[in-house]
């Protein structure tokens, strides 16, 4: 038997104190379902700090990482309004951080089924997603990095824009005014509107709802890349602007 409130607080210790920590599972081996509840403890040790709900964020969103982690389906983790970076990313509170291109959904109502969820969007935007594991060297298994919230750390988007197809979207993710990675939005999941559809599948499952307000970040389009000190990253989305924001 595991101690999820041990394992969540181990987590959650390390993200505050910007400590790497070796894997849970090198002492202590569990399954995806006892991540997701040690996630969940995670996240409600932020909300008892006074932190929001804010959204969701989607993991091994491209065939390559799935296969590349024997998994046949995606992850998710929670966002909350405390990761939410609007024009910088403050690096000392992180321990190695990650940066790639994202597309983001905003929901504008309640969503109670899977099938409603495309008709629930009132916004699709460019984005972006640090990421960084709590893990030392970013070495993780599949149920580490889920009761690890996915890798989340910060996230931000830019001008909202109406619905629209976004199955070939091409991004260009710039880091100093030099390119850093470039992609499509196909690379999620063929179609980002097949991440949307997953995530409101995973929060029902897990007895959620999408709520109004709430983000959905699609998934990577591209592979991360370090994010370094003194940066000014930038991330333009064909038809869909930009979005910028300095370390």
């Amino acid at each position: 038997m595991v101690d999820v409130r041990d394992l969540a607080t181990r987590l959650d210790e390390a993200a505050r104190d910007v400590r790497a920590i070796p894997p849970l599972t090198d002492a202590s081996p569990f399954d995806v379902s006892t991540a997701y509840a040690v996630q969940r403890a995670v996240i409600e040790r932020r909300r008892r700090r006074g932190e929001r709900l804010a959204g969701v964020k989607m993991g091994f969103t491209s065939r390559a990482k799935m296969i590349q982690m024997g998994v046949d389906d995606v992850i998710w983790g929670l966002l909350t309004d405390a990761m939410l970076a609007e024009s910088s990313v403050d690096l000392s509170a992180l321990i190695h951080p990650r940066i790639e291109p994202e597309i983001a959904y905003l929901i504008g109502r309640e969503v109670r089924s899977v099938a409603e969820v495309e008709s629930a969007v009132t916004g699709v935007a460019v984005g972006f997603e640090v990421l960084d594991s709590r893990y030392r060297d970013f070495r993780f298994t599949l149920p580490d990095v889920i009761a690890d919230n996915a890798s989340a750390a910060r996230f931000g988007f830019g001008a909202w824009h109406a619905p629209r197809d976004l199955s070939n979207v091409g991004l260009l993710m710039e880091i100093d005014g030099r390119p850093a990675q470039t992609g499509s939005s196909a690379a999620i999941l063929g179609d980002p509107a097949r991440s949307l559809r997953a995530a409101a599948r995973l929060a029902l499952g897990a007895g959620m709802r999408l709520e109004p307000g709430w983000i959905v970040l699609a998934g990577a389009a591209t592979a991360a890349v370090p994010l370094p000190k003194d940066a000014h990253v930038r991330v333009i989305g064909a038809g869909l602007g930009a979005v910028e924001v300095t370390t």
